[in-house]
């Protein structure tokens, strides 16, 4: 919800990766491979909007059937993996004229203004903006902008949480979303999920790539929460009475998400109200 406000990629990233995910699981499941245009397809609309996550396309061909156990299938992989990396490529190079150096000058200059270290402690960023921010709203504070050209304009941005509730509420999903790794361990669409949040993890929690405004970027990685939510309760169909548990613990943070969200989207609409009415 807070998303669909930002005039960004990051709902685009949100529905390419969730339908590439569905693919790769069908294929998986089917025992099938995932072909080089599909995966030069996902490369294209996934890395092309946010190139670090061109790695999250490349994932699942690591758990097709006897992969590591037959030189031609892992040779039939590479191949593959090659033709969809160098079609991403050349679109890649072609967008900038070819001028790599360019790229990577631009791109050193964005780490450094987006991986400053902030005021607010790292560990506050990745519970209150990078994992909670982007399940539970935080209060916003309202800050004086201009641009640079004499206009001034107020701009809001999110707060780290100011209760221990929240705080609560992330480390109690964060238990549920550990639980659940432990309990499917040998699940090879577990461990696809898994993957692809720790390529996150490692940007932007321990890299801190943009990690004091990582609360848009949760189309990179949010929807692997429910979905490992599912696993968990998918894996202890056969137990009822660690379902009854599940569903009252998912149902007392569902119920509390639902409060405080509404809270903070009335306070989000208040500031509309009062200063862009």
């Amino acid at each position: 919800m807070l998303l669909s406000f930002t005039p960004e990629t990051y709902t685009y990233t949100l529905l390419f990766l969730v339908l590439f995910n569905y693919y790769a699981a069908l294929k998986l499941r089917k025992e099938e491979k995932i072909p080089a245009t599909a995966l030069a397809l996902a490369a294209v609309s996934i890395g092309g909007l946010t190139v670090t996550n061109v790695v999250k396309v490349y994932i699942p061909l690591l758990f097709e059937k006897g992969v590591f156990r037959n030189w031609r299938k892992l040779g039939n992989l590479l191949l593959r993996g090659l033709i969809s990396v160098s079609v991403f490529v050349f679109l890649f190079m072609y967008r900038l004229d070819f001028k790599f150096l360019n790229f990577l000058n631009k791109s050193g200059e964005q780490y450094e203004k987006f991986s400053n270290p902030n005021v607010t402690p790292v560990w506050d960023m990745i519970a209150s903006w990078f994992f909670g921010g982007n399940m539970l709203f935080s209060g916003f504070v309202t800050r004086d902008y201009h641009n640079k050209k004499g206009f001034e304009y107020k701009a809001l941005f999110m707060d780290v949480y100011t209760s221990w509730i929240p705080y609560v509420f992330v480390v109690a999903v964060l238990i549920l979303i550990l639980w659940s790794f432990v309990k499917n361990f040998k699940n090879k669409f577990v461990q696809i999920l898994m993957i692809s949040f720790l390529v996150d993890i490692v940007i932007h929690c321990i890299l801190k790539f943009g990690l004091h405004t990582s609360y848009i970027y949760g189309g990179h990685f949010i929807f692997v929460v429910p979905l490992l939510l599912g696993w968990l309760f998918y894996g202890y169909k056969d137990s009822p009475k660690i379902l009854s548990i599940l569903y009252i613990t998912v149902s007392i943070l569902l119920f509390y998400l639902i409060v405080n969200n509404i809270f903070r989207m009335t306070e989000f609409f208040d500031f509309l109200e009062m200063y862009y009415r």
